[in-house]
């Protein structure tokens, strides 16, 4: 009973120390340049990677709404036309192979993508990290467009060739420029296959941008929850 006493008397003494009161919980340390950067590119390759397998499976644009690559918009009335006249089967089979070629495309996109990434420099990082939720992925937009575009066109025509929508376009450009009377149609369509998929990765990736940010259970990654939890 007396060693209780003892030690309960040792604890009252203690707690009222002033030594105690001057104990501080360490603070995470700061964040460095090299961690911003870093953490950046991170969230932005991981960004760029859920959103390529999510859209590179089949039916990952042909068959959601809201990443479908419709008829081009310059020739619907080569569309509205051609359904005029029955034919439209030509133009359904059309639009499903040319969603089918941007859903093999995009497969490519992420180490175009990932370049593009490296060089962001340190004032980039940092007011991205204080902008708004898809802020780097609107300066991966702003700086990377045209180029990416450049490198992922000859994925495209190759995608779009693979799985004949080159040939579908060409029967349906053929058959409506026949029709007398019309104005004659010619779209690029790799042209415009590449920008409807590079359209569709920047909402995909700002989605996981905002989500990265928003969401601690999407940080996966120690630096990201270094980062993004500060």
């Amino acid at each position: 009973m007396k060693k209780i006493i003892v030690l309960f008397a040792l604890a009252a003494s203690f707690a009222g120390c002033e030594v105690l009161k001057q104990i501080e919980i360490p603070t995470q340390q700061p964040l460095t340049t090299t961690d911003i950067i870093a953490g950046l590119k991170q969230a932005l390759e991981i960004g760029t990677n859920n959103s390529v397998g999510f859209l590179g499976k089949t039916d990952g644009f042909y068959g959601n709404p809201l990443f479908k690559i419709p008829f081009p918009e310059e020739a619907k009335v080569v569309e509205e036309k051609l359904r005029d006249l029955g034919m439209n089967r030509l133009v359904d089979d059309f639009i499903r192979t040319m969603n089918r070629g941007a859903e093999n495309a995009v497969k490519l996109a992420a180490p175009i993508f990932v370049d593009a990434i490296k060089e962001m420099t340190f004032e980039d990082a940092r007011n991205i990290l204080r902008g708004p939720d898809d802020a780097a992925t609107s300066y991966f937009r702003d700086k990377t467009s045209s180029r990416l575009a450049e490198l992922f066109r000859p994925e495209v025509q190759t995608a779009l060739e693979k799985v004949d929508a080159t040939r579908y376009w060409g029967d349906i450009t053929t058959t409506y420029n026949r029709i007398p009377f019309v104005r004659k149609v010619e779209t690029d369509l790799a042209k415009y296959v590449t920008e409807k998929t590079m359209n569709a990765l920047f909402i995909k990736v700002a989605e996981e941008e905002k989500l990265i940010r928003t969401d601690p259970a999407a940080r996966v990654t120690d630096l990201l929850k270094k980062v993004f939890g500060s």
